[in-house]
């Protein structure tokens, strides 16, 4: 008797474990259940990350220092921050970007501001939307050695130069002194590579070369009768900014389409992809080092040594900007204005080809976090060539 009692407590002890477990299984499941639903519930209520906004930049030319501010800005996060999926296309001698932005391929472009107000003037609906070099780098390169010592005297030569939107500066010092670009008679107007092998192998008279690109390409070449690199002993620079040739003009802005920055997203998209710019422009401004790298990452087709010269003579152009980046002097705009229309670049200056709202509006974000959008303390190193550019 004694065990079937002990065997029956055993067993009444068994079944109230085991209701207990279902009892605790059951309230384990309904607090996980309970916590799914809160979790569910909060991350419906959390706002879901919005979609960037899809935007295309169409280079001026081939991956390089002249456009390092945008690849920054990409690289370092500065468009994405700003909502921004932004594409950047490079160009090329035979790419015109008015031509890739007025048919849609692009939402911004970057060129020249007398090529913007002759294409305008030709009926493109182009605007410029900001001014990021303050200056002008464009020099025509004669030798030493062929008693070519002014622009004068390139009459009835063979004279290089980039098509597309690259001649304005040069065609205006040419039309100063006298000589139409268009008539063979007066001037053989050769259309320029990549490189600056013509002029190395003296199969033109003159070369077009900017101070941040072909003048070091010409530098970091060795002449073949010495074995040495060449300098500038060798060479006549004639600046289109000094006031003896003084056809200088401003060169790289950003545009977009008039029909384009009627609508209000747009605009506001205009603001943020000007503001995480010159965000890019400020890094390699105080970075320069690091934006070469950045370029070279991003496919340079030219080397270390040559970027370096390249980033330092950029920065020159643009730093120090007296109103802030992007925002040219109305004295620059009418300057370059008066010049193109003096000197046949146009006919006529447009009307509504500048439009600086979206510039001034992205650098009052800056400034209100504090950005150095002036750059007045900005001093360009010294920087030697590198044979080959390398």
């Amino acid at each position: 008797m004694a065990s079937d009692a002990a065997s029956s407590v055993v067993r009444k002890t068994e079944r109230g474990m085991r209701m207990r477990m279902k009892h605790w299984a059951a309230a384990a499941l309904a607090v996980a259940c309970s916590g799914l639903a809160v979790w569910a519930a909060v991350a419906s209520a959390a706002p879901k990350q919005q979609a960037l906004t899809k935007v295309t930049l169409q280079l001026k030319w081939v991956t390089q220092a002249q456009f390092a501010g945008y690849y920054a800005a990409l690289t370092k996060g500065y468009y994405k921050q700003a909502g921004l999926d932004v594409k950047i296309k490079v160009g090329g001698p035979s790419i015109t970007p008015e031509t890739v932005v007025a048919g849609k391929q692009a939402d911004f472009g970057l060129d020249w501001l007398p090529n913007l107000f002759a294409t305008r003037e030709k009926g493109s609906n182009l605007v410029s939307i900001a001014q990021v070099f303050a200056r002008s780098g464009m020099t025509e390169l004669t030798w030493k050695s062929s008693g070519i010592d002014s622009i004068a005297k390139m009459r009835g030569k063979k004279v290089g130069v980039w098509c597309c939107g690259n001649q304005p500066e040069l065609f205006a010092a040419l039309q100063k002194n006298g000589i139409d670009p268009n008539k063979t008679s007066d001037v053989t107007i050769v259309n320029q590579p990549f490189s600056m092998d013509l002029f190395l192998q003296h199969q033109v008279d003159a070369a077009a070369a900017m101070t941040y690109n072909e003048l070091a390409q010409v530098l970091e070449t060795k002449n073949p009768n010495t074995g040495k690199l060449y300098t500038l002993k060798d060479l006549n620079v004639f600046k289109m900014a000094s006031p003896a040739v003084g056809t200088g003009m401003l060169e790289d802005n950003v545009f977009v389409r008039g029909d384009w920055i009627k609508d209000k997203a747009n605009q506001a998209t205009a603001v943020k992809f000007l503001k995480a710019s010159f965000q890019g422009w400020i890094y390699c401004r105080d970075h320069q080092a690091a934006c070469v790298s950045i370029v070279l990452k991003n496919g340079s087709l030219l080397g270390r040594g040559h970027q370096t010269w390249q980033m330092n003579e950029i920065n020159a152009l643009t730093w120090p900007s007296p109103k802030g980046i992007g925002l040219p002097p109305a004295s620059a705009v009418v300057q370059t204005a008066t010049i193109a229309k003096k000197y046949g670049v146009i006919n006529n200056v447009p009307s509504g080809a500048t439009n600086y709202t979206y510039a001034a509006k992205a650098l009052a974000q800056l400034k209100a976090a504090g950005a150095d959008v002036y750059g007045k303390k900005w001093k360009k190193a010294n920087v030697k060539v590198t044979p080959g550019g390398k």
